[in-house]
């Protein structure tokens, strides 16, 4: 009998309207190779579970301090600290706190359950023209995970797409790539340089297998862009964004204007944000871009 194949999943998003075209369910999964400092799930970069606290539910009644096996949680004063080095995941102190002020994200779960999920929805994807959107984290990470999903899919008539940084394995990326509608495709900044900088990722890579894709699939690309003011937010950088699409025939850009909707799950990991007190940006703040993509012969849309 073959192995089952799992993967490490956060959550599965039925009727998201915002990851490819039509009524789709995202599938996100964990484990990223980049460390965006605006990232908005930072609960997706390690493939493990990850305890998030709440202090705002919190009864301060000491029970998980009480019950944690590993004595990873300790009162001080009138707050909760977590030595989340000693933490294995038991998830002892979720099962046990009275005020659902503890609970970890990632799930081990089998392509059967993913696809017995998704698959609920189908109706909604072929009336709406979606389907499904893996996304993270970065995809690629879990790759027999991902492909399996794909593949199981593409049997049940359902169409798919994947959210992706680029940075992974080219060869990983061609074998996926008969599989998938739609790329989602990050750009993060308009230089290998940058993007190594500002997110420890592999510019050079990210570039690279950006060209290739286009070469055979470019219909297939939309590029996606997080415009956040102080790493990207220059006109210079999504000029020559948007320039290098036109370059390699992908007919879509869109801009995301920034958000700090994941702000609060840096407290609740016990990590400090990067943009804390950054301004929220519009659509507004994005629209000229588009005249330039008409100029060039794409859409660019403020937002996604």
């Amino acid at each position: 009998m073959a192995d089952v194949v799992k993967g490490s999943v956060m959550e599965m998003e039925r009727f998201a309207i915002h990851d490819g075209p039509g009524i789709r369910t995202t599938v996100f999964i964990q484990g990223c190779p980049l460390r965006c400092p605006w990232c908005a799930n930072p609960e997706s970069q390690q493939i493990k579970p990850q305890l998030m606290y709440n202090v705002k539910k919190c009864l301060k009644c000491g029970t998980c301090a009480r019950n944690c096996p590993q004595h990873a949680i300790t009162i001080v004063g009138d707050h909760l600290e977590f030595d989340r080095s000693k933490c294995i995941g038991c998830k002892t102190c979720e099962r046990n706190c009275p005020g659902k002020a503890i609970n970890f994200i990632g799930d081990i779960k089998t392509v059967d359950e993913v696809i017995d999920y998704i698959s609920r929805d189908k109706d909604y994807y072929d009336v709406s023209g979606g389907g499904i959107t893996v996304s993270g984290g970065e995809p690629f990470v879990q790759f027999d995970f991902f492909y399996n999903i794909l593949q199981r899919a593409k049997e049940l008539g359902i169409s798919t797409a994947v959210e992706t940084t680029g940075d992974t394995d080219w060869e990983k990326m061609k074998k996926a790539e008969p599989l998938i509608d739609k790329f989602l495709f990050d750009m993060k900044q308009s230089t290998p340089e940058k993007i190594k900088e500002i997110t420890g990722g592999n510019g050079w890579r990210i570039q690279e297998n950006l060209r290739k894709l286009a070469e055979i699939a470019a219909e297939k690309i939309v590029i996606r862009v997080p415009v956040i003011p102080g790493y990207n937010y220059e006109e210079e950088v999504l000029t020559a964004i948007i320039e290098m699409a036109a370059s390699l025939n992908i007919p879509e850009v869109n801009l995301l204007p920034y958000h700090n909707l994941g702000e609060n799950k840096y407290e609740q990991l016990g990590r400090d944000y990067a943009l804390k007190g950054t301004k929220m940006m519009s659509k507004a703040d994005l629209k000229h871009y588009e005249a330039l993509g008409d100029k060039l012969g794409l859409k660019v849309q403020a937002g996604g």
